[in-house]
C-alpha cells in the first residue's frame, strides 16, 4: 500500500519550514512559543523551529484549540512579564481574529493583505504591542509585518 498525504497535511509540511526560514531571515527570536496541544500544531512548530537558530521555550496549552476571541486574549493576559517576544502556533479562525482585533495601526496595506488572504496555514503576522501582557485588549497592537508562504 502506498502512503498518502492529505492536502491539509502537505501544505503544512512544505510551508511551515518556509515560515521558519522567513522568521530566521528577519532576525526574529522568541522568549516563548505558545502552541496548541493539537498534533498538527506541534508538528508545525517542530518544522518551523528547525529553521530557527536557537531552541525556544515552548508551552503547550489545550485552550488554544478552538479558542474563542476572549480565550485568546485571556491567554495573552496570562503571559509572564519577562516574555518580550511571543510566538503563537494555533488555529483559525482564532489566530486571524486575534491579529485583526489587536491591530490598532498597521504599516502600509498590511491589514488589508491579512484580511484578503484569510490567514492561510503557516502565515505569520508580526505585531508590536503598546501594553504589557496583562493589558492586552482590542487595538493595542501595530501590525508591522505579514507574510504567507506561497501556495
Amino acid at each position: 500500500m502506498t502512503p498518502t498525504t492529505t492536502p491539509a497535511v502537505r501544505p503544512r509540511r512544505e510551508q511551515a519550514p518556509a515560515s521558519g526560514r522567513w522568521l530566521a531571515r528577519n532576525g526574529l527570536g522568541f522568549d516563548l512559543v505558545l502552541s496548541s496541544t493539537a498534533v498538527r500544531c506541534q508538528e508545525t512548530w517542530t518544522l518551523v523551529g528547525r529553521e530557527l537558530p536557537a531552541p525556544r521555550r515552548t508551552s503547550y496549552d489545550e485552550r488554544l484549540y478552538e479558542a474563542t476571541p476572549s480565550d485568546l486574549v485571556t491567554l495573552l493576559q496570562e503571559v509572564d512579564d519577562d516574555v518580550d517576544d511571543l510566538l503563537i502556533v494555533g488555529h483559525n479562525p482564532g489566530l486571524h481574529w486575534l491579529a485583526d482585533t489587536l491591530t490598532g495601526e498597521a504599516e502600509g496595506d498590511l491589514l488589508a493583505q491579512l484580511n484578503v488572504s484569510g490567514f492561510p496555514a503557516s502565515a505569520v503576522a508580526l505585531l508590536t504591542l503598546d501594553a504589557p501582557w496583562s493589558g492586552v485588549e482590542h487595538g493595542v497592537g501595530r501590525l508591522v509585518a505579514y507574510w504567507a508562504p506561497p501556495s
